[in-house]
């Protein structure tokens, strides 16, 4: 795939990234900030106004995204062979993965433009600047993203935000902007403790090893998961020791950060039925590599019943 996709909140990137990167941008600043690059776009290219927006919105998560931040690429768009501008690596399709990154963030919407006017996308410019439904869905047939609800996502934003009226010469409404979310650690409850949850996010928590995770939802994906919390799949699936095109169960622990290199409290995992060593990794919240070796296993070795297992570096 070309370009990734990311979805996120700056509260959830913030807890993602563990340091504060200064001011956290919400929708309606961004929409201020860069819908008058997105009209002189639509004017000079014929891309609708609303989609650049939607887009930008998706890809960097309001500008909050990590390669907004560090790269102000703000469309994800990844490395090609003709391109000799600067380079930002993250772990996505592949590791280290090659993005764009560009001086300004402006940069990035002029790339954009470009990037559309390729052969695979001249299908769209055949549709009017005021059909955002037909360029949404067209923008994932000519293969821009390969997540199935993408055409969905771009249309709720440009309907939640009004863009669609910067593509006939209007504007979107202001709303009051949404009150930001406290920085203050909540009163812990009975159970895992809800760190934040923002513009409709899923609640990401603190299990009981005080290690952030989200609980995964039926359908869930890696690249879906990432996508809401504006990081690269790639990265999500190795804190979880699995494969980014790994399926996942629903109401399975997703780990939003990496995993130990030994348990923090038990010392060793009596197996259970039905238990496997990725498994009781995930359990104990440490690396599935550090489990096996630990016990001089492989990776993929079944274990049976009963079998103890130490969960710390045996002491030579």
């Amino acid at each position: 795939m070309t370009i990734p996709l990311k979805t996120s909140t700056a509260a959830v990137l913030m807890l993602l990234a563990g340091a504060a990167f200064g001011q956290r941008y919400t929708a309606e600043e961004y929409i201020a900030q860069w819908e008058g690059v997105a009209v002189k776009a639509m004017k000079e290219h014929g891309i609708p106004a609303s989609i650049t927006l939607a887009q930008g919105l998706l890809e960097s998560g309001n500008g909050n995204s990590e390669l907004a931040r560090e790269a102000r690429n703000h469309f994800g768009i990844k490395c090609t062979p003709d391109w000799t501008g600067g380079k930002s690596y993250h772990d996505d399709d592949r590791k280290n993965d090659c993005f764009r990154k560009y001086n300004d963030a402006a940069d990035s919407y002029d790339d954009h433009a470009r990037f559309l006017q390729r052969p695979r996308y001249a299908g769209l410019f055949e549709l009017r600047t005021t059909d955002y439904k037909g360029w949404a869905h067209g923008l994932k047939k000519a293969g821009y993203a390969t997540d199935p609800r993408y055409p969905q996502k771009l249309i709720d934003l440009i309907e939640r935000y009004e863009l669609h009226k910067l593509d006939s010469g209007g504007k979107p409404s202001r709303p009051a902007p949404a009150p930001k979310p406290s920085t203050t650690k909540p009163r812990p409850t009975e159970g895992d403790e809800v760190i934040v949850s923002v513009d409709g996010s899923r609640p990401i928590q603190r299990n009981a090893l005080g290690m952030k995770v989200v609980m995964a939802r039926r359908g869930d994906t890696f690249r879906g998961v990432a996508d809401e919390l504006g990081v690269l799949a790639g990265q999500v699936a190795k804190w979880n020791d699995q494969d980014k095109n790994a399926a996942i169960m629903e109401g399975q622990v997703l780990y939003l950060q990496p995993k130990r290199n030994q348990a923090k409290e038990a010392k060793e995992h009596v197996v259970r039925a039905g238990e496997s060593l990725w498994s009781i990794s995930q359990e104990h919240g440490m690396k599935l590599e550090k489990l096996a070796l630990y016990n001089g296993l492989a990776e993929d070795a079944p274990v049976a019943p009963g079998t103890r297992l130490v969960l710390r570096k045996p002491k030579r």
